[in-house]
């Protein structure tokens, strides 16, 4: 068997129930990329892509084999939209990068939303629940208002972390409040479990960027254009 075929085909049992190892690794991908998030390191994106690839073939159950009664189009549909912002998240970290825009190295300089950014966020957020809920209903999504929270807040704090805001971190937070039992409930447990790590993950990261936002917000502010640009 091919390492593909096996990566699509392998299955371990968990508490009784078949699991995919592809659902193990793509989370495991996840989570490094978070942790390359939390250092401000362009790879993050990347890594982040590749997790969201395999994922997608796990929450798509009527296309690729799995275990899972269950079909969380919502949950399948982040993976696509995930991998498109992150095309950005790359693009406007490398940039940054590149210019050496940040005195301290990282790719990106973590800073609070503006009261403008914040109402576009909450706006974007009822608008987008408000607009996936019943389209995934209509899909036959398993648990359809959840999974548009998810799918809507996932969106919005992959955005967030590419913009390098420290909010995004809370979004990160109240997603995971929301999906870890909605994919218990699914019998999608390493996904559960990788949400259930990845809450108290997310209370470490805000910490982090915000002692780091306090502390390039003086040297930030007296920096010429060239890093303000790259930043903004």
């Amino acid at each position: 068997m091919s390492t593909l075929g096996w990566l699509l085909d392998a299955q371990v049992t968990v508490a009784g129930s078949p699991v995919l190892v592809r659902e193990i690794v793509g989370n495991a991908f996840g989570l490094v990329s978070a942790l390359l998030g939390l250092r401000r390191v362009v790879w993050a994106w990347p890594v982040g892509m590749i997790g969201n690839a395999l994922l997608l073939t796990v929450f798509l159950g009527g296309v690729f084999a799995t275990p899972q009664a269950h079909d969380l189009y919502g949950q399948a549909g982040r993976q696509v939209f995930f991998f498109t912002v992150s095309v950005y998240g790359w693009w406007r970290w490398s940039r940054t990068r590149r210019l050496g825009a940040v005195p301290d190295g990282g790719a990106v300089a973590p800073r609070w939303a503006s009261g403008r950014e914040r109402v576009g966020l909450l706006v974007a957020a009822v608008l987008g629940v408000a607009a996936a809920y019943p389209a995934l209903a209509a899909l036959g999504s398993w648990g359809p208002l959840p999974d548009a929270w998810i799918l809507v807040g996932s969106l919005l704090a992959t955005y967030g972390m590419a913009r390098g805001w420290v909010e995004f971190w809370l979004i990160w937070v109240a997603v995971d409040a929301v999906g870890v039992p909605l994919l218990l409930n699914g019998g999608f447990y390493p996904s559960a479990a990788m949400y259930l790590i990845y809450g108290a993950f997310c209370v470490w990261g805000f910490a982090s960027w915000w002692r780091t936002s306090q502390r390039l917000r003086p040297v930030r502010s007296s920096i010429p254009s060239t890093y303000t640009e790259a930043v903004a």
